[in-house]
């Protein structure tokens, strides 16, 4: 199934929930994305995506039911059984974290593969993985994602630092596997990297809202021109993220300008 919408006119009852899932996953995606890129280890949401991704492809060869809350369950205890190695990774060996972060997700993208080898549907399997699936998400999809996204945020705004280096991993990996399963580990991606880029050199206390927006206006002009040209929307989506960022990160003032 292609998530490309078929239609010649802006459909905001299918935009409109999608939308909402792009905004969701900005939610907590932004203040991720700068985090990390103060920590310099921009691979870390690739690879804890593929290993979410990996504990669902393993629950679905394992013939689980797909929205099935023990899928959940195995995508959530994968991410935060990756979380936790990072953890140890980054005490045991910091100065080559990144490449280790780099190797897991290799890994986990090749374990993920190995499994689909015999599953005929495999192909469209990683597909949907991958680019996702963002134009078919539920109602119900979007009131778990929000509540739990309502929590994650209330614990990173309240407690922040006192998280600790094991905290963050682990509330990392938990907005990491509610995300992917909505919009696809490319788009993960992108949400937390490419706004958290074009705002780096802003003022501290502009770059949160400016991140924000920044990604909004990424997601709503991506999804209507998916819709306008038919193409898939998850594709057209990272497309627009970049296209947005790279503009916002020429026009936003810079601090050191004054």
């Amino acid at each position: 199934m292609t998530d490309a919408l078929h239609l010649h006119t802006l459909d905001w009852g299918i935009l409109g929930p999608a939308l909402m899932a792009g905004l969701l996953v900005l939610a907590t995606h932004v203040p991720l994305g700068v985090q990390v890129l103060r920590k310099g280890i921009v691979f870390i949401d690739l690879a804890i995506a593929q290993i979410a991704g990996l504990g669902v492809i393993a629950a679905s060869a394992m013939g689980w039911e797909p929205q099935g809350l023990s899928v959940q369950a195995a995508a959530m205890g994968a991410a935060a059984a990756g979380a936790l190695l990072m953890t140890w990774m980054e005490r045991r060996w910091p100065d080559i974290q990144e490449a280790l972060i780099g190797t897991l997700f290799v890994l986990a993208s090749c374990t993920g593969i190995l499994l689909l080898a015999g599953n005929p549907h495999g192909g469209e399997h990683l597909q949907d993985l991958l680019v996702g699936q963002i134009l078919w998400v539920t109602p119900s999809q979007l009131l778990t994602t929000g509540a739990l996204t309502a929590l994650l945020l209330a614990l990173w705004l309240g407690l922040g630092p006192r998280l600790g280096r094991t905290g963050f991993y682990l509330l990392f990996a938990v907005a990491v596997t509610a995300s992917v399963q909505l919009v696809g580990v490319y788009l993960v991606f992108s949400s937390l990297i490419m706004p958290a880029l074009a705002v780096r050199l802003a003022r501290p206390r502009w770059q949160l809202p400016l991140a924000w927006l920044t990604g909004a206006l990424a997601y709503a002009s991506g999804l209507s021109l998916s819709a306008w040209l038919d193409l898939p929307s998850g594709a057209v989506v990272v497309v627009a993220m970049a296209a947005v960022s790279l503009l916002a990160g020429g026009l936003i003032p810079h601090s050191r300008d004054g």
